[in-house]
């Protein structure tokens, strides 16, 4: 029986679950027209800046382990996207 979680997992967690141990039940077959209309989309490339943010700021997300720099950068997109709107 798959172990159950009252809040959202970690990498490491997601990691150690086995394909059959997902129930994949509510999720509907992509049927041949989702395919034929389906369109390629191509992820936004980076671009390297020197930035100045605080050392409590660098330091909380280091401490969230490797790939803080794409966290940091997931953050910074979600506030230019609601800029936006």
């Amino acid at each position: 029986m798959p172990k159950r979680y009252d809040r959202p997992m970690t990498f490491e967690e997601m990691a150690e679950v086995k394909d059959e141990d997902i129930d994949f039940s509510d999720i509907p077959e992509l049927g041949d027209d989702f395919w034929r209309n389906a369109a390629l989309v191509l992820p936004e490339g980076t671009q390297q800046v020197t930035l100045r943010v605080k050392k409590s700021v660098l330091d909380a997300f280091k401490a969230t382990g490797k790939g803080y720099q794409t966290r940091m950068n997931a953050v910074l997109e979600s506030y230019a996207k609601s800029q936006l709107k």
